[in-house]
């Protein structure tokens, strides 16, 4: 069986982007913590995207609908199959059920309807 991956496109405004690195750096070690093989947060840098036999492809900001005042991010989290990644997301799930009052009055650092997720099986690994 191949690794799995969970990715993430979000949009998160300019001013929030320490926040969200701070929220980022905390969700790493608690994935880490219960298993996850990495943990990427990606903030967008080169989003021009160049033409490819003359079609140009989408770029992640109009995809994504991002104003001038945000940032587009790529997230992923890898782990060793499906199943793995099940298990892992039920013992961190289970973690931040047992430390609700923790979270309680964190605002999240960008809109949660604007992100896009998916769970992906790895085809192809170099």
């Amino acid at each position: 069986m191949g690794k799995y991956v969970d990715g993430f496109v979000l949009v998160v405004p300019k001013n929030k982007i320490e926040e969200y690195k701070k929220m980022a750096k905390e969700g790493a070690q608690m994935w880490k913590k219960y298993g996850a093989l990495e943990y990427f947060e990606c903030m967008g840098d080169d989003l021009t995207p160049k033409s490819f036999d003359g079609e140009k492809p989408l770029a992640f900001p109009v995809m994504a609908k991002a104003k001038a005042d945000e940032t587009v991010w790529f997230s992923f989290v890898v782990y060793k199959s499906k199943k793995h990644r099940d298990e892992v997301n039920a013992k961190v799930i289970n973690e931040m059920n047992k430390e609700k009052e923790k979270y309680k009055d964190v605002k999240m650092p960008f809109e949660t309807n604007r992100m896009a997720y998916g769970g992906f099986e790895v085809a192809a690994e170099a």
